[in-house]
């Protein structure tokens, strides 16, 4: 393992887990840095996308479903889970249905981008009160948030496999073509491992769209509890730390894995604290559906700790040739 990075988390390793964690760790971060890890990130997309699915389908549910368009990322979802879970399976099957799937999802994202700018221009008063109307029309940036699990499959139909062989060579930096036969230079660096850059470029833009959010959906409730307060500061400084990523190698190593790791720990805490709200609502769990339909959004906070994940996979990849 040639970056201090992931020789310094293999140090650690060696000193404090025991023989079989320590090579499986080992192999993990080898497999990480080479690109191999396509079954694994297809798994990834396979269940994010099953959470994104319910949430976006319980939300377009309290608006009656009123244009048909809003049943287009529930049943998306549902098509992008199975291309994950195909994608686990065999290659082909990732190369295709999966990317096929990806991209469908992704554009979908953008068009409900539009239906959700106009929702909000449509409320009385329009963009002449965006304050107003942004806190309390369509979640504005939501589609694009849903979007994440249909980036990651996009990625991982460009990945190598677990099996496949490791890259020989000085620095692993020579130039191949990628296992589907493409020679495109952004394709051949993903399928060797090598695009750290721009997975940076796409957390300051996550991270950016999560922190938006978080910041109106608790003004929402005037930010009752100071933990509500987190997510919206933690999203600019991740967004600070992926951004010094772009620049330089030591912030990508050193700052952008321990922003990354505050992100992630934070959606974790915050779904647990989406939970407990859903809980402690008239009839608790016995009214269970109910309570999540109107209580506060239970897998929102999951979207940020994805932003979260972003970085720490960002943090452990190599850098683009240039």
């Amino acid at each position: 393992m040639s970056a201090p990075l992931t020789a310094g988390l293999a140090r650690t390793g060696r000193k404090s887990l025991p023989e079989p964690s320590r090579r499986l760790v080992g192999a993990a971060l080898e497999h990480l840095r080479d690109g191999r890890f396509q079954r694994s990130l297809s798994f990834v997309v396979a269940a994010t996308s099953v959470v994104s699915g319910l949430e976006v389908g319980y939300e377009h549910y309290k608006g009656s479903y009123s244009n048909p368009v809003m049943y287009s990322p529930v049943i998306l979802s549902g098509i992008l889970a199975a291309g994950g879970a195909a994608g686990v399976c065999r290659r082909r099957a990732a190369q295709t249905f999966l990317r096929v799937a990806s991209v469908v999802s992704l554009v979908d994202g953008v068009i409900g981008l539009g239906f959700h700018i106009r929702g909000v221009a449509r409320k009385p008063g329009g963009w002449r009160l965006p304050v107003t109307n942004i806190v309390m029309g369509p979640p504005i940036f939501a589609p694009l948030l849903f979007g994440t699990s249909a980036y990651l499959g996009l990625i991982a139909s460009y990945l190598r496999r677990e099996e496949d062989h490791p890259i020989a060579g000085p620095g692993r930096r020579e130039s191949q073509t990628a296992d589907d036969g493409q020679t495109s230079d952004w394709r051949v660096e993903i399928n060797q491992g090598r695009f750290q850059k721009h997975l940076c470029v796409i957390t300051i833009a996550w991270a950016f769209f999560s922190g938006f959010e978080a910041l109106y959906s608790h003004y929402k409730s005037n930010f009752r509890y100071k933990a509500q307060w987190t997510p919206v500061l933690l999203a600019p400084v991740l967004m600070a730390a992926a951004a010094g990523a772009i620049l330089s190698r030591r912030v990508a190593k050193k700052l952008l894995p321990a922003a990354s790791v505050l992100a992630l720990a934070d959606g974790a805490t915050g779904f647990y604290y989406h939970a407990r709200g859903v809980v402690r609502r008239p009839g608790g769990i016995k009214k269970l559906a109910y309570n999540i339909l109107y209580g506060p959004p239970i897998f929102a906070p999951l979207l940020f700790a994805a932003c979260g994940f972003l970085g720490l996979l960002a943090s452990l990849l190599r850098r683009e040739d240039k």
